[in-house]
């Protein structure tokens, strides 16, 4: 695979090369000659990086907020890296942002990553050769190495103020020209250096960049990409209070955690510019880059919080299975190149490779990753979705027990129903009401009521009342079908003109699951004693006390005129 021979190739072309010792020489006998700064040619070296090879990747979240479907994403494609080329994949926590940073943030975060799958071999909880894996916690690491690039000269103390910086800024917009530092503590005089020191002025340590050059990298996942040095200007390393910044973090922790490849997101592309430099100045190894596309909205803009639920945590809540955000989360810029959209997490390890990534960004469709949550939900055992859903439902009021057969018969018949755990609640509840009198009252009713429903309510008042419906329903889906045949053969009707009406009849609605399952778990239901008083549920008894107060006037039916019809509603 592209890019696991060893780092990619970097190449900055400048003017004629000075050894990397010459840049300090120079600046000792003449700390203004700015020649000697526009030929400085920083070498790579292998002085840290990969050991034998072994492919190392890190998803390094900042605990300030939720983690977005787009750094989940992120996460499971180091994490697929990781796997499928026997790696290690390691989690490092940046809360450099001390101000927005929290420690209920990183936990939620965690907890997402976990509920994911996504264990990771190095970081939190789990400990490293290579740690700690908080930044916060290798502010002492990211000075050493400051102090190395100020003593081999290629960064240096900057007194500017914040106001001389924002006038630069404004003369920088006023000659059109891109907002660079323009050098002015870049070659002061130890003297002048001195007397600054002298006078407490804080200061920044900026990173000497060449005036003129290309930097190149070869991306893995879009080939060439290359930066002209002069839009650059001097960066800051580390801020007049001592915090490094997210650059100079990044650099060195990927530098010494011996991070082999950094799989990421577009927007980190431009990153790549100083990291690669500060990559070279510490001469550390290169790792290979792969930046990943974007997950967009369906307008194609940035997807963002006003498109809806954008975090795991969100996703989780709802409802939604681990596996099958896993499996959507893959398919947002990757594919094996066949049709399959279905892979569980051993599969996406056996199939991911950072070639098949798309440069093009990945459009989040919620209604796709509902569908394939359902799909997924479906597939379960059916002792473990059985649990699920009756967990849900005792949690949630509608029962007393979330085991036993009515649990499992109710899974089995309403699965079909549900793409979202959440969903269950209204599928059940639906089942167990009897709204038959607002459905009476509908306009797609009118039809079912209009063919004579009026007669066939009478016989089945008969049956129930007998206590032949009850005996049938006793016996299971065998006792139910030859019921309804013979039922069906003594009102000479079958198909939709016996079915709508019974349907309507014994459960309110017009639509629904499986009728048979649906009349039997209806039975149980009032039988097992496992509905909750909560669930405003209708047993059968009720149902037909209900279906003998129905006002038929009301609904324009012309009823029979026998005595025998009348009574027998009225009963």
């Amino acid at each position: 695979m592209a890019g696991l021979a060893g780092s990619p190739w970097l190449r900055i072309r400048v003017l004629p090369e000075l050894q990397p010792f010459s840049i300090r020489r120079c600046l000792l006998f003449n700390p203004r000659l700015s020649l000697c700064r526009r030929n400085i040619s920083i070498l790579a070296s292998a002085a840290a990086g990969p050991i034998n090879g072994e492919v190392r990747v890190r998803f390094a979240p900042s605990p300030t907020g939720n983690l977005h479907v787009g750094g989940a994403r992120t996460a499971l494609f180091n994490y697929l890296f990781a796997r499928s080329n026997g790696g290690k994949f390691i989690l490092r926590i940046e809360d450099t942002d001390l101000e927005r940073s929290t420690k209920e943030s990183e936990e939620a975060m965690l907890n997402d990553l976990m509920w994911l799958g996504l264990d990771w071999d190095e970081g939190p909880g789990v400990g490293g050769e290579y740690g700690p894996y908080r930044q916060s916690e290798r502010t002492s690491l990211y000075k050493q190495y400051a102090e190395n690039l100020l003593n081999s000269g290629h960064v240096y103390r900057c007194f500017c103020s914040n106001e001389e910086l924002e006038k630069m800024k404004e003369r920088a917009q006023q000659l059109q020209l891109p907002p660079v530092y323009t050098g002015k503590w870049a070659t002061a005089s130890d003297r002048e250096i001195q007397e600054e020191l002298g006078k407490m002025t804080p200061y920044t340590y900026r990173y000497r960049v060449p005036k003129e050059g290309i930097l190149k990298i070869n991306d893995l996942i879009r080939g060439e990409v290359s930066w002209s040095l002069d839009t650059l200007g001097d960066f800051v390393i580390l801020r007049s209070n001592g915090q490094p910044v997210y650059n100079f973090c990044v650099t060195v922790d990927d530098a010494t955690m011996r991070v082999s490849h950094v799989i990421r997101a577009e927007e980190h592309l431009p990153n790549t510019l100083r990291q690669a430099l500060i990559y070279q100045a510490l001469g550390f190894t290169m790792p290979s880059f792969a930046h990943v596309s974007l997950i967009l909205a369906p307008d194609r803009s940035k997807l963002s919080k006003r498109h809806g639920a954008t975090s795991v945590g969100q996703f989780r809540e709802m409802g939604y299975l681990p596996k099958a955000m896993v499996n959507y989360l893959a398919l947002l810029g990757w594919g094996d190149g066949t049709d399959n959209e279905f892979f569980t997490m051993d599969q996406l390890v056996e199939k991911f490779s950072i070639s098949r990534v798309n440069k093009s960004g990945a459009v989040f469709d919620s209604t796709k990753l509902r569908w394939m949550n359902g799909q997924h939900l479906r597939t379960l055992p059916s002792e473990e979705l059985s649990q699920i859903l009756g967990e849900r439902w005792k949690s949630m009021g509608l029962l007393v027990d979330s085991g036993g057969m009515f649990v499992k018969e109710a899974t089995e018949l309403l699965k079909d129903g549900i793409d979202l755990v959440t969903d269950a609640d209204a599928v059940l509840s639906n089942l167990l009401s009897y709204p038959l009198e607002s459905t009476l009252a509908s306009a797609e009713c009118k039809p079912v009521v209009e063919d004579k429903l009026f007669d066939l309510a009478t016989s089945l008042l008969s049956a129930y009342d007998s206590g032949e419906l009850l005996e049938a329903l006793k016996a299971g889906p065998i006792g139910w079908q030859n019921w309804v045949k013979n039922f069906g053969k003594q009102l000479k009707r079958k198909g939709k003109s016996l079915f709508m009406p019974l349907r309507l009849l014994l459960t309110g609605k017009l639509h629904g699951p499986e009728m048979g399952g649906s009349i039997i778990l209806i039975y149980k239901a009032g039988i097992c004693g496992v509905i909750s008083p909560q669930a405003s549920f209708k047993t059968l008894d009720e149902r037909f006390k209900m279906l003998r107060e129905i006002a038929w006037e009301a609904y324009n039916v012309e009823k029979q005129s026998g005595a025998d019809s009348v009574a027998t509603l009225s009963h």
